[in-house]
């Protein structure tokens, strides 16, 4: 074989196992992301040991995490991470704590001192953003409330592996100026963030807008990759994570004119890489190791889910969030991260940890990598199982209110909004301009906190909560709109809505045609599915050029609409 051809081949198995693996996955109702782990055990070494050299592949694997984590900086805006950012820092922090905590409580019972259940619970702490952010992007929720609050927290912990990286060899030898290395850590992060902002709000705006004027799709290409890569780079070198530096990338162009143009060329080369990512994660996986330490293996994995969802549900509850969006973070932050690998080669090179722990958690992230998709998938049945438990249905049912507000009149002939999210705040603004009555409710108390300041109706809650909808005063509502993302919740707004009020009119959105079906049969009077809508102004416009009268075209969208929305397929599309 000609030199250096050894990782084209391997990174050609690689993708051509997890395009099989993928299938199989989808034929068996499973994510892909459980394929592509499944496919890297497959091929690595320690099973057919068809991939030569798994650390190639691991190397192109981390352009993938580079490459995700930029899409997720250009994909939220600065102004939305502000809106988190109590709970993500602050809540970050603390659920770094609480789990180290957990460590140490829980240490002694697995036969470790003080400073290694001190590691050990450090470990458990972080999780992946990797993993999280790629699953909630496949299920379209990555920019939900829910996807931006564990956004948040995942980013504070992957800033907590500088710290954590300064003061754990310090247990195994208690000498130096810990202190003052983790003062220095600290300079180095703010320097490298002052110097990021400076060039994101000064050089990249103009550089990006003269490269796109050449209208050169490659130069343009290169120059985002450049900017992506540079800032990974870049924290790299000062003792940071690179998927931390191409995620401020992200953010600091997220307000730019290109974003949705930066998003069309990085999309296709961050799919492929993250690919490599998981499989890489599976290859690294010693099946025989597992077996070998199962009992053990699975106490520990069962704390990691168990504790960490726990700690991050009610911490997010604490930050007056409700029950359904606390228990979406908990579960999505219940696995174990990539950065678990690089503290468990510290401790083992400051010999802070034995070889035997050493192996044990350098399996456990892996090994909650593999149900982690099926975990996030599994949330709204979670949520719903707790809510009904007789303990735990009052505390997540319940929604914390936010500073209490001036009384609200109680409206008459008026339209209920569930969800203030784009489509909830553009009917509203079109009912303002009509000078007709709405009332809002909606979960994130930062939203109702700038309405009822700005004077609208609103009440705080998880809408598909009966309790938060008496609130509205339904029984004199002439329109119940339902726009929420999450189906689970807008199934149970309209079941709720219509048992207190079985006359109100109600109309909702789906995101699929399941969940159309599901709110038709809930009662719903009229569901609108974004998809099929752009797909019939496309459709209007396409014959609009074609010379197609406007009436003739309105008769087509109109028959293709109720056949769709009765439930029957249509052919002409």
């Amino acid at each position: 074989m000609p030199q250096g051809l050894g990782i084209v081949l391997d990174f050609a198995v690689a993708l051509g196992v997890a395009f099989g693996a993928g299938m199989v996955a989808l034929r068996l109702r499973q994510p892909v992301i459980v394929g592509y782990l499944l496919a890297g055990v497959l091929v690595g070494p320690h099973a057919l040991g068809l991939v030569h050299d798994p650390n190639q592949v691991n190397v192109l694997a981390e352009l993938g995490v580079a490459l995700l984590m930029f899409a997720v900086g250009v994909n939220n805006s600065l102004e939305e991470i502000r809106q988190v950012q109590m709970v993500a820092v602050l809540g970050g922090v603390l659920q770094v704590l609480a789990t180290i905590g957990l460590g140490l409580a829980v240490g002694p019972y697995l036969g470790l001192d003080i400073p290694r259940s001190i590691f050990l619970g450090s470990v458990l702490a972080l999780s992946s953003t990797m993993v999280v952010m790629r699953i909630l992007q496949s299920r379209g929720e990555a920019y939900s409330l829910p996807g931006r609050v564990t956004l948040g927290i995942l980013v504070v912990q992957d800033l907590s592996v500088v710290p954590m990286m300064v003061i754990l060899p310090t247990l195994a030898v208690p000498s130096g100026n810990p202190w003052g290395d983790l003062a220095l850590a600290g300079v180095k992060a703010a320097v490298f963030l002052l110097v990021t902002v400076f060039l994101g709000t000064r050089l990249v705006p103009a550089l990006l807008f003269r490269v796109a004027a050449t209208h050169s799709r490659e130069l343009f290409l290169l120059a985002v990759l450049g900017l992506c890569l540079g800032a990974a780079i870049g924290t790299f070198l000062f003792g940071l994570s690179l998927a931390f530096g191409a995620f401020v990338a992200g953010l600091l162009v997220s307000e730019s004119d290109l974003r949705h143009q930066i998003l069309a060329e990085v999309v296709p080369l961050r799919d492929v890489f993250a690919t490599l990512f998981f499989v890489s994660m599976g290859m690294l996986l010693n099946p025989v190791f597992v077996l070998e330490h199962l009992e053990t293996l699975a106490i520990v994995v069962l704390l990691a889910v168990l504790g960490k969802g726990v700690i991050s549900t009610l911490i997010t509850m604490a930050f007056r969030y409700a029950g359904r969006i606390a228990v979406s973070v908990g579960v999505a932050l219940a696995q174990m991260g990539e950065f678990s690998f690089v503290l468990a080669g510290l401790g083992l090179q400051r010999q802070l940890i034995p070889l035997e722990l050493y192996d044990l958690i350098i399996a456990m992230p892996r090994v909650t990598m593999l149900f982690t998709p099926s975990l996030i998938a599994a949330t709204p049945g979670i949520y719903r199982a707790l809510a009904r438990a007789p303990r735990l249905g009052g505390v997540l049912g319940e929604d914390a209110e936010p500073p209490a507000a001036e009384p609200v009149t109680r409206l008459t002939n008026h339209v209920v909004i569930c969800g203030y999210g784009d489509v909830g705040e553009a009917l509203a603004a079109t009912l303002r301009t009509r000078n007709f009555k709405y009332f809002v409710i909606e979960y994130d108390p930062y939203i109702v906190r700038r309405l009822r300041e700005e004077g609208v109706p609103t009440a705080y809650g998880d809408a598909g909560n009966i309790h938060v909808l008496a609130q509205a005063n339904l029984p004199q509502a002439r329109v119940l709109a339902v726009t929420m993302f999450d189906s689970i919740t807008a199934e149970l707004a309209v079941r709720n809505a219509l048992a207190i009020n079985p006359r109100l009119d109600v109309i909702a959105r789906a995101r699929t045609a399941y969940a159309r079906e599901t709110l038709v049969a809930a009662g719903a009077e009229e569901v609108v599915e974004p998809p099929f809508e752009a797909a019939l102004e496309i459709i209007r416009h396409t014959l609009h050029r074609f010379g197609v009268s406007s009436q003739e075209t309105q008769y087509l969208v109109n028959h293709l609409r109720e056949e769709r929305y009765r439930g029957r397929a249509s052919t002409a599309l």
